[in-house]
């Protein structure tokens, strides 16, 4: 059975209806799907995509399953009442929906880290202290926390950008929130591994910064699993031997991809652009 990672959807239900068309030809027979997170929001039919994607994963027997990222947080954040909708959020639909109450709750079981073979599946990055067993252990923290009573508290108390640095001390709300920082939300770090959660827009540090991509920072301790992620639209695809980044920027008129992570086969979509790209993309 081959293995695929598919990027951002956000949203654009049409486009990942055409790559899974895509898959399912390509693979003959049964196929494992995983989908790197952002499932929702910005795109055209969000309502559609995560719909979507639920049907599948809950008919799969486990073959398919969808990494929560950062806006798929929000959306439980926003359901949960403890975060407003931004306005160009485009979750009402979902919020209206009549079966609203089974999305966030299917949504709410969702992982933030998958182990497939030697690759290892997040949103967004990892610290460079975290060994790959670190990574599923640390998710493993906060999937309680969601899947819990306490669930609407974590939320309450998920956003903040401190701590900024992983700190094996941490714990409580703190230590929960370093960890989705780093599996949802970061992109540049300093050397020492401080999370920047102020530079968006680029694929490159502003010169002078210092920042690097978590994926480049020395002694990362994850260069013995392939690390697939996602959340970087303007850094694009990135395929190397230690990483593969799969946001291509479908909803900004880029392409959904999709990688089939057995031999790094490249499976793609071209897409209208839902977004103007007026600068902060993400």
């Amino acid at each position: 059975m081959r293995t695929y990672a598919i990027g951002d959807l956000q949203g654009c239900a049409h486009e990942a209806q055409l790559l899974l068309d895509q898959i399912h030809a390509d693979a003959q027979g049964d196929a494992s799907i995983l989908f790197v997170g952002d499932l929702i929001n910005r795109g055209p039919d969000s309502l559609a995509a995560l719909r979507q994607v639920r049907a599948l994963q809950e008919a799969s027997g486990g073959r398919v399953e969808a990494l929560l990222g950062n806006h798929d947080l929000h959306l439980l954040a926003v359901a949960a009442g403890a975060q407003a909708v931004s306005p160009s959020d485009t979750l009402d639909p979902i919020l209206a929906a009549p079966d609203r109450d089974e999305l966030i709750a299917w949504l709410r079981q969702r992982p933030l880290a998958l182990m497939s073979g030697r690759c290892l599946l997040v949103h967004a990055g990892v610290l460079p202290q975290w060994t790959a067993d670190k990574v599923m252990a640390l998710a493993a923290e906060v999937q309680a926390a969601l899947r819990g009573a306490g669930w609407r508290d974590f939320l309450g108390q998920m956003y903040g950008n401190t701590p900024d640095r992983w700190d094996e001390s941490l714990t409580g709300f703190a230590r929960l929130r370093c960890i989705v920082n780093a599996l949802t939300r970061m992109r540049l770090c300093t050397p020492g591994g401080v999370m920047d959660f102020k530079q968006k827009e680029s694929a490159a540090a502003p010169a002078g910064s210092g920042l690097v991509p978590w994926f480049d920072l020395e002694g990362r301790q994850t260069r013995d699993v392939t690390v697939v992620f996602g959340h970087w639209s303007a850094l694009g695809l990135l395929m190397r031997d230690d990483v593969i980044g799969l946001d291509s920027g479908c909803v900004w008129g880029g392409k959904l991809t999709a990688v089939r992570l057995d031999d790094r086969r490249l499976l793609q979509v071209d897409c209208p652009e839902y977004k103007p790209h007026s600068g902060k993309k993400k």
